[in-house]
């Protein structure tokens, strides 16, 4: 049974993060060198996931997930080939499978799996806090992964980001706040995400978008992540020069998602 978040509002992030560890830590110390062997096999397309961003388009990065901390169960049954598909043909510029299985009853096996019967670029959306998660992510078929500053001090970040260069994977730096952003921008970051959503108390401040897009400089790939649930949204936040958006709740609770998704990018563009 995922257990409710009811520690105390800056624990959150922590205890979510902790459970990914231990459970990293485990799968390590069962299968790490088995693991290595499969990672030495894939060929991620970092790059392309990027590139992908920036098309003159609506751009969404649209999510695989069944639960999440602040709503419970969003999609029953969840069946995250299906879903990714749907994304896949309503022309998605990537996918998200979220992996966390304590609070978020995800599986690296859904992204194997999703892995197999679609073709875009496809992001580990965890709570990576360990070089193993990264290789994890390279030998499961992901072609970006998410570092969430909050979740991350300084070495840690820095580590994190040299790594999933040398496995050949994107890294989407994920910010919240200036102190954040800057953590980001000095250790190199090219891809960040802003999300609405604060990771230590689950509450949505939507104004983040604008305090933080337009202290990012030229030439970062910039991802709006949380909230975002309209085509008024999206063109609103296109204006301010983000790039791509992260959506998952949205269409987890619609009863088709790929329509979903091509509903709100079709509004968006001013097509419907």
């Amino acid at each position: 049974m995922t257990p409710a978040v009811s520690m105390g509002a800056t624990g959150v992030l922590g205890a979510i993060t902790a459970a990914a560890k231990r459970s990293a830590d485990i799968r390590e110390r069962i299968g790490g060198q088995a693991v290595h062997g499969v990672a030495a096999t894939r060929h991620p397309r970092g790059a392309q996931f990027r590139a992908r961003l920036q098309a003159p388009r609506v751009c969404v990065i649209a999510e695989c997930k069944r639960r999440s901390p602040s709503r419970g169960v969003l999609r029953e049954p969840y069946d995250p080939v299906s879903i990714a598909q749907g994304y896949a043909a309503a022309g998605a510029a990537a996918i998200s499978v979220i992996t966390e299985n304590t609070f978020f009853d995800g599986s690296l096996l859904h992204l194997a799996q999703v892995r197999q019967h679609v073709e875009i670029p496809m992001l580990r959306k965890d709570f990576i806090s360990t070089p193993f998660q990264i290789l994890e992510a390279r030998a499961t078929g992901a072609d970006a992964v998410l570092l969430i500053a909050a979740a991350l001090d300084r070495a840690s970040l820095d580590a994190l980001l040299a790594e999933s260069a040398r496995q050949g994977l994107a890294a989407l730096v994920e910010v919240h706040s200036i102190p954040e952003l800057e953590a980001a921008l000095v250790a190199g970051a090219t891809l960040v995400g802003v999300n609405s959503r604060n990771l230590k108390t689950l509450d949505v401040d939507v104004r983040v978008f604008d305090e933080l897009r337009r202290r990012i400089p030229d030439g970062i790939v910039t991802v709006a992540e949380s909230g975002l649930r309209s085509a008024d949204d999206i063109r609103r936040l296109r204006g301010t020069g983000y790039d791509a958006f992260l959506i998952g709740e949205h269409f987890m609770t619609a009863p088709d998602p790929g329509l979903a998704l091509a509903a709100l990018v079709a509004a968006a563009e001013g097509d419907a």
